[in-house]
């Protein structure tokens, strides 16, 4: 089984409170003279208490094009890339030359050479380290991307693997757009950057107390529902990611996921009773409220969940990395006790990921 040996989170310097972004919003995205209350409603509800956010607040509306808001993400991803990486090493207690893959995903900027590329002379990783550039899978690629490193140290189990997140969300916000699905996206979207360091079961990560405690993984299920490219995603325009995001989420994910994780969980002789912990991607409220239903949690089952979204908002790909750090560091369940990773994206689709603590 591939073990979990650390699990570091990073956020860009600049931390501001839901009615700073609010206003900045309301600016540069609503004509002059618009009443701002559906936005200072959307924004209200989202729950969402600060954020983090890669540039400074007033720079945002001095950004013209894509290639600007493209070159501030690369910038950006290396130095928030660098930091996620160097702490998940340093926790886990190995070197950069330890590292055989390193996955690098985003789906709020693109680069050639890829983040991954730039930063392997940066790190000190070696020449001839396998890496792996992913974009499109968005806020699933969290939990997609430990269940491809499992795939991956499931033929190389003397190995080390590294998943590297990195999303700036707050660039892909669109300035003179009005539409409801920027207004929501406005609302919910931070930036930050996570790494999760994985060993293969031949390969003994150093001990010590958070190594000691990293879940392994015992097995992954990928589901892509048919008919839903139209309810997440980007539409690619002159000024960069447009979001696409529709109110359907919320019900999509009534529909289908209970029967997912049911029939997941049965093929490994287990329940919903029987998981310790739940690992979720916050999403947005509508969806967490989905998922709790849905699954028919507990009260708490999801209160680091709910915490990360008000603390830091939605970071897309990162945000169930750093509710997977927060669960190793704050309420690590009894050791061999089942718990369940997962998270939703475009497609639409959903991963699920099986651990034990």
């Amino acid at each position: 089984m591939t073990r979990i040996a650390a699990v570091h989170g990073a956020l860009p310097p600049h931390r501001h409170t839901q009615r700073e972004i609010t206003d900045l919003v309301a600016r540069i995205c609503l004509p002059d003279g618009t009443d701002r209350r559906v936005l200072d409603r959307l924004h209200h509800s989202a729950r969402v208490n600060t954020r983090h956010m890669s540039l400074p607040l007033e720079r945002y509306a001095a950004l013209d094009g894509f290639g600007a808001v493209n070159d501030a993400f690369i910038d950006g991803a290396v130095s928030l890339g660098a930091a996620a990486v160097s702490g998940a090493l340093a926790t886990a207690g190995l070197a950069p030359r330890d590292v055989d893959l390193l996955m690098f995903t985003s789906v709020t900027g693109i680069a050639a050479p890829s983040i991954d590329a730039r930063l392997v002379g940066r790190l000190g990783l070696r020449p001839d380290v396998k890496r792996l550039p992913v974009f499109g899978l968005g806020c699933v690629a969290g939990a997609a991307g430990i269940a491809r490193l499992h795939d991956y140290l499931l033929g190389r189990p003397d190995d080390v693997a590294v998943l590297l997140s990195v999303e700036l969300c707050t660039l892909t916000f669109q300035r003179d757009d009005a539409s409801m699905a920027n207004l929501i996206a406005s609302a919910l979207f931070g930036d930050g950057a996570a790494a999760v360091v994985a060993c293969g079961a031949r390969r003994t990560p150093p001990r010590g107390p958070t190594t000691a405690a990293g879940p392994t993984v015992v097995a992954t299920r990928s589901h892509l529902y048919p008919d839903t490219e139209h309810v997440m995603g980007w539409d690619v325009t002159s000024s960069g990611f447009r979001v696409v995001l529709d109110a359907s989420v919320p019900d999509v994910v009534r529909k289908n996921l209970a029967g997912d994780v049911d029939a997941f969980l049965a093929d490994h002789g287990l329940r919903r009773a029987d998981i310790t912990t739940w690992v979720s991607h916050p999403g947005g409220p509508k969806v967490l409220e989905a998922v709790a239903e849905s699954l028919d949690l507990a009260d708490d089952a999801l209160d680091l969940t709910w915490r990360s979204l008000a603390e830091v908002g939605n970071l897309s790909s990162a945000s169930v990395l750093h509710v997977l750090r927060d669960t190793l560091a704050e309420r690590r369940p009894p050791p061999g006790t089942p718990g369940l990773l997962l998270a939703m994206g475009p497609g639409f689709c959903s991963e699920l990921v099986l651990l034990r603590w």
